[in-house]
């Protein structure tokens, strides 16, 4: 990253805050035989974090975890169709948990659990790295890592998937 973002939480403790999310999603589904990780977007951050919150889970839980992603346009997710990479019958009954890097105005987290309520999960909850204070839509994420009170002019950017960058930044 360049000198126009600071870094506010390195790489130790983004992986300490993602084993936390784990531990907390499998508190709160430790009766489960099956808990869907949906990353928002495949090759972002949020998916990113989707797949490093799976493999922690896998490894503190007998559930069966199964790794997904749900495809929107970020920017304009009401113009666009959503994705989901998963069929009706895996979907029913089971708890779903809708992941994404940094959680602004709530928008891309309701498109993103949009697709799910046509459908008959047990239960949908939501993972966020990074919560701002800034919501135009009434969603608070479940499960959170960091909150920060940032301005609307501020912005956090993760970094997951780049090697030697990974942290959480603020420009």
């Amino acid at each position: 990253m360049d000198e126009q973002y600071t870094r506010i939480a390195d790489w130790p403790l983004v992986q300490q805050k993602i084993k936390r999310l784990a531990f907390e999603i499998a508190e709160d589904n430790y009766d489960e035989p099956e808990i869907i990780i949906a990353g928002i977007c495949h090759n972002t951050e949020g998916y990113a974090l989707a797949m490093h919150l799976h493999d922690q889970l896998k490894k503190i839980v007998s559930a069966r975890i199964v790794l997904t992603h749900i495809e929107l346009d970020k920017g304009r997710p009401a113009d666009s169709p959503v994705q989901i990479a998963m069929s009706e019958a895996d979907i029913n009954g089971k708890v779903v948990v809708l992941v994404d890097d940094v959680s602004n105005s709530g928008r891309t987290l309701l498109y993103a659990m949009k697709p799910f309520l046509d459908y008959h999960p047990k239960k949908i909850q939501m993972a966020v790295l990074v919560e701002r204070t800034h919501k135009q839509f009434p969603l608070q994420p479940d499960y959170v890592g960091l909150s920060l009170s940032t301005t609307i002019q501020e912005h956090i950017t993760v970094v997951i998937s780049r090697a030697g960058e990974e942290g959480i930044y603020l420009s």
